[in-house]
């Protein structure tokens, strides 16, 4: 009888304890059905752009201007996808900032686009010598503007042969970054093997903790700087007027749908993953909480019709921009707060903190 009582206490107590996903099973699933995924979508949408780029300065006509506009869209989404994955291969070979220079706060990239097309520098129209420029002259941004800023009007024209030379290359260069990412991610000694089966003997991860620090730290942050790199730089506060020309893609008409892509990138990875059902029974509730936040951002995204210079001077948009600056509030204290205790975590501060 005694017996029976102490199993039937054991089976009363378990539950508190229960786990329905492992660190383990987490992962193993972030990095086999997100991480890479997402990496070989943007390598397959990269190389879109450079073909449909080749195809523009081939045969320069408005069919092919507006494929080359369409890919740019496709590629530039997949990689706001994955962006917040700013950890190995990403962060190496200044692929974060090649790929895309922003926040550019003082117009330092603009200008040196600028200069470039207005001296038609041919060193910029070559992958190889152009990989050596400045970082801001080889990624989206730049990209960007030779499609969609001053004078791309002349992409159609002879005299635009230069300007789309330049993009080729650049298209190029987005492709060739977006090889090397999907091939770092793939590598059979790369980050992937150390991030899910860490070792006491690696320099990053040394243990599953410190591999799910890092999962749940670039959730953390990756919402901070959509939030705070995104969302806030256009928005009006008491001091000053709206600024929609501080918002990334604005000449592309893309600013919104990236911050989309931002915050799907993000909840793919927790949805799927699993992060927040690796919790004690007490804490099961998180995983619904942080994913009813995830929703009511995406229904603020919904209510962002127009463009964004246009959004910023309608009263119900710039509502449901200024709630969507709540909601990551809420997801960022969600995930960095309460799911890193409830893991036993503790997630660093973010590269934006003391800019």
């Amino acid at each position: 009888m005694r017996l029976v009582l102490i199993v039937l206490m054991l089976l009363a107590i378990a539950p508190a304890a229960a786990q329905t996903t492992t660190v383990s099973q987490v992962l193993q699933t972030a990095v086999t059905q997100v991480i890479r995924p997402g990496m070989l979508e943007f390598k397959a949408r990269a190389s879109g752009l450079r073909i449909a780029m080749n195809a523009l300065c081939s045969v320069p006509s408005e069919g092919t201007l507006v494929i080359a506009k369409g890919q740019f869209r496709q590629a530039a989404l997949a990689y706001g996808r994955i962006e917040f994955l700013r950890i190995g291969p990403l962060m190496e070979d200044n692929r974060v900032d090649r790929l895309l220079f922003w926040p550019d706060r003082k117009g330092i990239g603009l200008k040196q686009v600028q200069a470039i097309l207005a001296t038609e520098d041919a060193t910029a129209t070559s992958l190889a010598t152009l990989r050596g420029k400045s970082v801001a002259a080889q990624g989206f941004g730049a990209l960007e503007f030779v499609l969609y800023g001053t004078g791309a009007e002349a992409l159609l024209q002879p005299e635009g042969a230069f300007r789309c030379a330049y993009g080729r290359a650049v298209a190029a260069n987005i492709a060739q970054i977006a090889g090397e990412l999907a091939a770092g991610w793939f590598a059979p000694e790369g980050i992937a093997g150390h991030l899910t089966a860490p070792q006491a003997d690696f320099a990053d991860y040394r243990s599953e903790n410190e591999a799910l620090e890092e999962l749940v730290g670039l959730l953390s942050h990756g919402i901070e700087a959509t939030r705070d790199t995104r969302i806030n730089p256009f928005l009006a506060t008491a001091e000053r007027a709206a600024r929609p020309k501080e918002a990334l893609f604005w000449r592309a008409g893309l600013s919104m749908a990236m911050i989309r892509a931002n915050v799907d990138g993000m909840r793919r990875l927790l949805e799927q993953s699993g992060i927040a059902r690796a919790v004690a029974q007490k804490d099961a509730g998180l995983d619904n909480s942080i994913d009813f936040e995830f929703g009511n951002a995406v229904r603020a995204l919904d209510l962002v019709t127009l463009p964004v210079e246009q959004a910023v001077a309608d009263d119900k948009q710039v509502a449901a921009l200024n709630y969507l600056v709540i909601v990551t509030g809420s997801l960022q204290a969600l995930i960095g707060e309460q799911l890193s205790a409830a893991l036993g975590l503790s997630v660093g501060f973010s590269s934006l903190d003391g800019d």
